[in-house]
């Protein structure tokens, strides 16, 4: 007898464009409706544009016919995803309380410095005095702890809400936090997705001018499902010089172009070393991400440049910015924080 659980079953086939995972596990489908030999699903789109919609619904629809006994499918959506994608983003419908902007610090790989990009980024706003939070997504690998020397435990409010430790005048969340040093993370997806979403909705953050989410390395399910979970007003990707970093920077883009974030620049971190006499060699060769930036039309936000002090005090869980703000390595990180407010308004 036709019933929800056969419709679910049919649903599951049908992949989230240009993904692995289907729609029932994005939580896409929000409700399914039997009578006799109808079938009616409401599906509702958190990103995407209008294009990658019409795509589903065709895919959805097409998956319902093939199910014996249905006689006539139906795949409507909540809202219009046309008209939400024109007019009001995602980011404002579901926009936390309390909070100003929400941004995404991104890598389409590992090794170029992202995390060191968003504890430095997160003081330098500080520094500029605005109200900062840091989410540390990287599950597997949280090191924002060690950055920013910190393993205090949050602990809880009189609501039952998480209240995020705080350091430099930041305020932090991490996996780090809630385990032993060095004991790995064993989660499947729908567990590290259940994770993010309670350090989004039951963790105190509010008041906030900014909530940095530090988004783990890569273009994934993981990191298409972390865009939609957390209401973001934009992204920032992180990328070195050279070619094999762009390529997948090119990657990143498209990731956050699916699920209708805007892109708010491009850094290119490590991008020259000075040598103690003054010197300047570009290591990784220089300029990539400023041409790439040019290339697809998106902001550059700036360079920072490769010094032993921005290693030596994150290391030492003092980032560059906290240590030595008037410093040139600092003023690097200060000049794209300036960048990234101005884009944002």
């Amino acid at each position: 007898m036709l019933n929800q659980e056969i419709i679910t079953q049919a649903l599951k086939t049908v992949k989230y464009p240009g993904y692995s995972r289907d729609i029932v596990s994005f939580g896409i489908v929000k409700s399914i409706a039997v009578n006799a030999g109808a079938v009616t699903v409401s599906l509702q789109l958190t990103g995407g544009s209008p294009a990658v919609a019409a795509q589903i619904k065709v895919e959805a629809e097409k998956a319902l016919r093939a199910v014996p006994e249905v006689e006539r499918a139906e795949v409507e959506f909540a809202s219009s995803p046309a008209v939400a994608a024109a007019a009001t983003p995602w980011s404002q419908q579901n926009k936390m309380p309390g909070i100003g902007r929400v941004v995404a610090v991104a890598s389409g790989k590992g090794g170029v410095g992202k995390s060191t990009v968003s504890v430095n980024l997160a003081c330098a706003l500080r520094h500029l005095g605005a109200q900062v939070g840091l989410l540390d997504c990287d599950i597997y690998g949280p090191s924002i702890p060690l950055m920013m020397g910190i393993r205090e435990k949050p602990t809880v409010s009189n609501a039952e809400k998480l209240v995020p430790p705080s350091r430099h005048g930041v305020k932090l969340m991490s996996m780090g936090f809630l385990i032993e040093d060095d004991a790995p993370v064993i989660w499947r997806g729908p567990m590290i997705m259940k994770a993010i979403q309670q350090f989004i909705t039951e963790v105190e953050w509010a008041p906030l001018d900014y909530l940095l989410v530090d988004l783990p390395p890569g273009t994934g399910d993981a990191q298409l499902s972390l865009c939609q979970t957390v209401p973001l007003d934009g992204g920032v990707i992180v990328t070195t010089p050279q070619e094999a970093s762009l390529g997948v920077v090119r990657k990143g883009i498209a990731m956050f172009e699916k699920v209708n974030v805007p892109i708010l620049g491009i850094v290119e971190n490590m991008s020259y070393f000075v040598t103690p006499h003054g010197e300047r060699v570009e290591i990784f060769g220089h300029g990539g991400g400023r041409a790439e930036a040019q290339r697809r039309q998106i902001p550059f936000l700036g360079e920072i440049p490769l010094l032993t002090e921005i290693r030596v005090s994150g290391d030492a869980g003092v980032p560059i910015v906290a240590s030595q703000p008037e410093g040139a390595a600092a003023g690097a990180f200060i000049a794209l924080a300036r960048a990234l407010r101005e884009r944002l308004g």
